[in-house]
């Protein structure tokens, strides 16, 4: 058994596929079948039940997912130790964000980062889903670490360390009927045609389940994937909105009034897998966040 065989087990283990293994670890598909099936050899037990449709863990691989995840953990912590004290902190990050994300100025914080660590290798992504997307791409291994903007009930399997939190407001064209209202309540919006993220982002999974909670319909006209186009829909008179605080001080032909009723709110976490302890290179990262956030900016 060596560490390689482990990386290739636990891989399988998360995707519960061979070929999404292999896309993860950057290989083919029979180099991680063959590392199996000669990990399976000396265990001499068979690790996972294959049918031509899924691949899913034996109760021996059940058995030895923790012990194989707590081994690979150790030997890059020992690694890192030893790399650390001779040459400085090493290592990768592969961190998720959301498009224009305006409460962490994300660049300077990576920049900060690398002037402090320039051997660790910094990855940048974002998901076309959103936070869910990028939940998901944690939960598989897939990022160390992301930000995200999700309620805790959507966060299973994550350790979350919360960095801001932001109200909802609504934002209607300056001709409509609730223009002149000093707040507005989600009752009131029955109704209307509305402009939001498309799903799988977090604002847009918290409005829905407000929305289902008040047994209120909601029909989306519009979906986009940059909050910050949403003005300009509901500028045009295509909906209305429900969405975090946006710190503008100018948006022509659109009134923003605050949500009332509700204590509705979009919360920006840093996440990592849960019950997994952070690389030495994670750590450090998530140590320089807090000092990244912005007061007042807008939670895009």
């Amino acid at each position: 058994m060596d560490s390689r065989q482990l990386e290739y087990f636990v891989a399988v283990a998360e995707e519960l596929s061979f070929t999404g293994a292999a896309r993860r670890l950057f290989t083919v598909q029979s180099t991680v079948s063959a590392a199996i099936r000669a990990l399976e050899t000396d265990l001499k037990t068979t690790l996972f039940d294959r049918s031509t449709r899924r691949v899913t863990l034996s109760d021996a691989g059940e058995a030895l997912l923790p012990e194989a995840k707590a081994a690979l953990e150790a030997l890059d912590r020992a690694r890192a130790v030893v790399e650390e004290a001779s040459t400085g902190l090493r290592g990768s990050v592969r961190i998720g964000t959301l498009t224009r994300l305006g409460l962490v100025d994300l660049a300077s914080l990576l920049g900060a980062f690398y002037e402090r660590y320039p051997l660790v290798e910094v990855q940048v992504t974002t998901s076309p889903t959103g936070s869910s997307g990028l939940a998901d791409d944690v939960r598989h291994g897939r990022l160390d670490v992301a930000l995200v903007g999700l309620s805790r009930q959507d966060m299973a399997g994550l350790e979350p360390r919360e960095l801001a939190t932001v109200p909802f407001v609504v934002l209607v064209p300056s001709s409509h009927r609730l223009a002149e209202a000093a707040e507005i309540r989600l009752a009131e919006l029955a109704g209307e045609r509305f402009v939001d993220m498309l799903r799988g982002f977090g604002n847009r999974t918290a409005v829905d389940r407000a929305f289902d909670l008040e047994g209120l319909p909601r029909r989306v006209q519009v979906e986009v994937p940059d909050l910050t186009s949403v003005p300009d829909y509901v500028r045009a008179g295509l909906g209305v909105a429900v969405v975090p605080a946006l710190d503008q001080d100018a948006m022509p032909g659109v009134v923003r009034r605050p949500l009332a009723g509700s204590d509705l709110s979009w919360t920006l976490s840093a996440i990592t897998l849960n019950g997994r302890r952070p690389s030495r290179a994670v750590a450090a990262l998530l140590d320089l966040m807090a000092d990244s956030l912005r007061p007042g900016s807008p939670a895009f």
